[in-house]
């Protein structure tokens, strides 16, 4: 049977496409789309994509079902990487957590980190697979809500110091999205199309516009309005540069210009107070090598002579306890490498000889120790009869006896650990309260400075948190890194109320000037195309394409 002539005419013209396609695809070179499909979906090969009309859905249900949930991961990731990324002042409780979990030392917070970095970044070059990072982060944050509640305050802390850049950066971002938003709705066929994609834009836009309005920061203040520079006390010395609770470390806080010093007392078996943080010696000494089969004994559970024969310093080379420590020089090294367990009294004599402050936390010894219901005695007796320190130097912490503490050994300066009501506080000769950094508030640190109760927030490492504290008013802080804050000169974050003003109406007067200009553009681009294709539909149908268009459909002949 013959094929007709039409439909061998038909069939050369197709296969006339066929060829065009291939040609076409074979010269339109679109590297980055072609790499964005290929890790996305794993198609490497050039394909013909149809293309849509903006205003028209280009997606069948099941991508359109899909792209929620592409828009929460990157929201949750983005979240997240916030969220831990301004936990960076709790990085090394975190890690000191997991070592009392797991039994050994890793940086734990710098992997999370760098995957909570590397998965936002995939998300927003869609990359990988968007239920692998919707479920790291959406898990991540509710193991965060549960086993790091805390860690929910440093993050609105946090705002009070980055919310008005956090703001100019959403307006920026809308500013991006007014482009497509702008295509999308001015092309979209129905009028309800285009109020949902113009509504909610509008709407975020306007909130983000007004939210200044209800926004706080201690830092936005009147010139002359900030009080002095908070003192910084060392926390278990300067444990960036040194091993912690050493000898060395102390001395480097003084050496940096610390105005203090805080450390962690026990009472050794036959009765030598000394400083140790952790119930074991795991972690700081290296009771492995010398007492292989008392890795798990309690700290206060050895004599002085075998404490004696620890070394204090090997595991803060190994381990690197911080993030971001910088390389110690030769001479620190072989300093650090030489530390032994330090005594209360040799502690005392050092802080008393640079005249500074010192606070430390006391920890009972256990059961069937020698001086469990002495070591309160023998403390002071350290304090007031070997070291002889000043006594106006010393921020009294301990809490259950106070009393009895107050009557033998007048002049300190009580602390206590918690808040409580004004009266309370001064019918306990109570002089500063010494707080966690989370429970920072302007207004009670104010309310206690008209009572002359002043105030210390511990541990603060970072130079946002620090400036923070200096804008609130604190007195105070106990910290990690005397090196660094030591420097600041003012708080980061710091202008005027009117400074604020003018940085907020131009973002957002510039904001809706570029917004305004890209919509009418849009706008205007749309109204000349469609003025273009009526004039063109009659050239088309009198004019020369419509000789072309013969020529055409008389191509396959031609080729025959």
């Amino acid at each position: 049977m013959e094929a007709s002539p039409t439909s061998l005419k038909r069939l050369k013209f197709g296969k006339l496409k066929v060829v065009r396609r291939r040609l076409l695809q074979r010269y339109e070179h679109q590297p980055f789309i072609s790499c964005l499909a290929g890790f996305y979906s794993c198609r490497w090969r050039r394909y013909q994509r149809e293309r849509t009309e903006p205003g028209k859905c280009c997606c069948n249900m099941r991508e359109c079902m899909f792209f929620p949930l592409l828009v929460a991961a990157f929201c949750f990731s983005l979240v997240f990487l916030y969220t831990w990324g301004e936990g960076k002042n709790d990085y090394n409780g975190f890690d000191w957590y997991n070592y009392g979990n797991l039994g050994f030392w890793f940086l734990w917070s710098l992997v999370i980190l760098i995957v909570a970095a590397v998965l936002f970044a995939y998300t927003s070059l869609l990359l990988i697979g968007t239920f692998l990072v919707l479920g790291f982060t959406i898990s991540s944050l509710f193991a965060l809500s549960i086993l790091w509640r805390d860690h929910r305050k440093t993050v609105r802390l946090s705002f009070q110091v980055t919310a008005p850049y956090l703001h100019i950066g959403a307006i920026a971002i809308m500013v991006l999205l007014s482009w497509p938003v702008a295509l999308h709705a001015i092309r979209a066929d129905k009028k309800v199309i285009q109020v949902v994609i113009v509504g909610p834009y509008l709407a975020i836009l306007l909130f983000l516009f007004l939210i200044p309005l209800g926004m706080y920061s201690p830092c936005i203040r009147e010139k002359g309005t900030l009080g002095p520079k908070p003192a910084l006390i060392g926390h278990r010395g300067a444990p960036m540069l040194a091993p912690e609770n050493t000898e060395m470390s102390f001395l480097k806080t003084i050496e940096h210009g610390g105005d203090g010093l805080e450390t962690d007392v026990t009472i050794s078996y036959d009765g030598v107070p000394f400083l140790m943080h952790d119930d074991t010696l795991r972690r700081t000494t290296n009771i492995h090598e010398v007492y292989p089969n008392e890795t798990g004994k309690a700290a206060s559970l050895f004599s002085w002579d075998s404490l004696q024969k620890l070394n204090a310093g090997t595991w803060f080379l190994k381990n690197k306890p911080f993030l971001g420590m910088g390389s110690l020089s030769k001479a620190d090294q072989n300093q650090a490498m030489n530390q032994s367990i330090y005594t209360l009294s040799g502690f005392l004599r050092l802080a008393d000889s640079h005249n500074k402050l010192v606070i430390f936390d006391l920890y009972r010894p256990p059961e069937r120790h020698p001086y469990r219901n002495l070591w309160i005695r023998k403390i002071l007796d350290v304090i007031l009869k070997e070291s002889k320190i000043k006594r106006h130097l010393v921020l009294w912490l301990h809490n259950s006896v106070r009393s009895f503490v107050q009557s033998v050994a007048p002049g300190f300066q009580h602390t206590m650990g918690r808040k409580a009501p004004i009266e309370d506080l001064l019918k306990h000769n109570i002089v500063k309260l010494n707080l966690v950094y989370t429970e920072m508030s302007s207004e009670d640190i104010r309310k206690y400075a008209e009572a002359n109760i002043t105030t210390n927030f511990y541990v603060v490492n970072e130079p946002w948190l620090y400036s923070l504290a200096w804008c609130s008013g604190a007195h105070s802080v106990t910290t990690n890194a005397v090196h660094l804050l030591k420097d600041l000169s003012q708080p980061l974050f710091l202008m005027t109320p009117r400074q604020y003003n003018i940085m907020w109406i131009l973002t957002d007067l510039t904001s809706a000037f570029l917004i305004s200009l890209i919509f009418a553009l849009h706008w205007w681009r749309e109204k000349n195309f469609s003025c273009c294709v009526q004039d063109s539909n009659t050239m088309i149908e009198n004019g020369t394409y419509n000789k072309f268009k013969t020529e055409l459909n008389d191509m396959p002949a031609v080729l025959a």
